[in-house]
């Protein structure tokens, strides 16, 4: 759409709103991941408005999570976000697999720890009961997509610290530990990331991540099993609740 092709008669859409339909159709037809927009001056030049009405427009494609602004860098274009489903016995494997996307965990660190404060409160242990603590990134299509710190009871599932690598923890807890666990809590909030975290989900720090504080419970005794909390990039996640 060029600036001729606006209509700026009485009855049609606010100028605005049909630049920003003009650029979310560019975003998705001609635009990839990571690429930059023209200027907001160059953009309004091509609309012939002025900067407020280009940035109004602007807002509406950030709002709706296509792009972001980056203050002294631009507006970059972002990738779809994916649909990642929280629910009962939600893994993170077959979740993602099946929309058709490939995906890979990898620890990044392993520990027994001595269990304090919420750990040892979600759990229901002792402070200072030794628990596995461990720490995995996930990818998504090659790409990092969260990462989650995994609290565990060691007495109850020593498997984990001695044999577990990568892949499906819950699928492990169940093939090794014959421990077949369901979800019965997740928390959500948007949050600063760390510096650790921002440097492996490779995101500028002033981008919100989502966390998740989730408690898994064995399914027949009910006793927990699992506390993970889970940082995933804000850009790239829409999560969606279900029973």
């Amino acid at each position: 759409m060029s600036a001729l092709m606006i209509n700026r008669g009485s009855g049609s859409l606010p100028v605005y709103k049909q630049i920003s339909e003009s650029l979310r159709q560019e975003v998705q037809n001609l635009y990839k991941a990571g690429d930059i927009l023209p200027t907001e001056a160059e953009l309004a030049k091509r609309y012939n408005v002025n900067r407020h009405t280009l940035r109004h427009a602007v807002d509406e494609l950030v709002e709706d999570g296509l792009v972001i602004r980056q203050h002294g860098k631009g507006t970059f274009v972002l990738a779809p976000s994916i649909d990642y489903v929280i629910g009962a016995n939600t893994r993170f494997t077959e979740n993602l697999e099946s929309l058709g996307v490939t995906t890979q965990s990898r620890v990044l660190r392993k520990q027994i720890i001595p269990a304090r404060g919420g750990v040892a409160e979600k759990l229901q242990i002792e402070e200072g009961t030794e628990v596995i603590f461990l720490e995995t990134l996930r990818e998504v299509d090659s790409k990092p997509f969260c990462i989650s710190s995994h609290f565990l009871p060691l007495e109850q599932v020593p498997e984990v610290f001695e044999s577990y690598q990568s892949s499906s923890l819950h699928a492990f807890l169940e093939t090794k530990c014959s421990v077949k666990i369901k979800r019965t809590e997740s928390l959500i909030s948007a949050v600063s990331p760390l510096a650790d975290d921002a440097l492996q989900l490779q995101m500028p720090r002033n981008m919100p991540a989502l966390r998740v504080k989730s408690l898994n419970v064995e399914m027949d005794s009910q006793k927990p099993i699992e506390y993970v909390v889970t940082r995933f990039r804000g850009d790239t996640a829409q999560l969606s609740i279900q029973p």
